[in-house]
């Protein structure tokens, strides 16, 4: 695993997070009768029709590419809820409050459920533009940091801490090297890793508001 080849760096591709992501619980609604189902991360079910229950995201994904299912979309991700959340995003700084996964979790309702999303285009929309809105404002933060100042970015997404960590470790790393000359080694083997995105999608000019 890259997380693994590369501990000093810590970077993980969007494989690696999307499969931590598909950890997370979410409701699906079953049209089937099925007796629980027992795993290292705990049981799940009884499965009865049109009752709704928790499952982890990995498996409602099987039980609904298997048409044993429908997938109710978490609140967080209706309209009303990201239109507020965009607006907040463009109008402050801070990071507004979401899904440590979000951008994993979406992707998965996408690419797999968009039959059970209410305006399945919209959303999307909305999604991505909170995205670009919040890399803009990571990228923003970065340019500000230096070895005098502290940057704090509260709120950040997996795939955004996973762009932060590299640049945020080999810049301490040169402010300590400059500090302590005969004490840092060179660990700038690998500077030329970067970061991947989480998602396929090409990054997208910010709309004008």
């Amino acid at each position: 695993m890259a997380g693994q080849t590369q501990p000093h760096c810590s970077i993980f591709s969007p494989e690696e997070i999307e499969f931590i992501a598909e950890d997370e619980l979410i409701e699906i609604v079953p049209n089937m009768r099925m007796d629980p189902l027992n795993f290292l991360s705990g049981d799940f079910g009884p499965f009865l029709p049109q009752i709704p229950t928790n499952v982890p995201l990995w498996l409602a994904v099987a039980l609904k590419k298997r048409g044993k299912c429908s997938i109710r979309p978490p609140q967080w991700m209706s309209i009303d809820n990201l239109t507020r959340i965009l607006e907040a995003e463009r109008d402050s700084q801070k990071f507004q409050e979401l899904p440590f996964h979000y951008i994993e979790i979406s992707r998965l309702l996408f690419d797999n459920a968009r039959d059970d999303i209410t305006d399945m285009y919209m959303v999307r929309s909305l999604i991505e533009d909170i995205r670009d809105v919040r890399l803009h404002k990571v990228e923003t933060n970065l340019e500000k940091f230096s070895g005098a100042s502290a940057v704090k970015m509260n709120h950040l997404s997996a795939m955004e801490v996973n762009l932060v960590r590299p640049f945020v470790g080999r810049a301490l790393q040169a402010f300590y090297k400059h500090d302590n000359p005969e004490v840092m080694p060179d660990t700038d083997t690998n500077s030329d890793t970067r970061p991947q995105m989480t998602t396929n999608l090409p990054r997208r000019p910010l709309k004008p508001r």
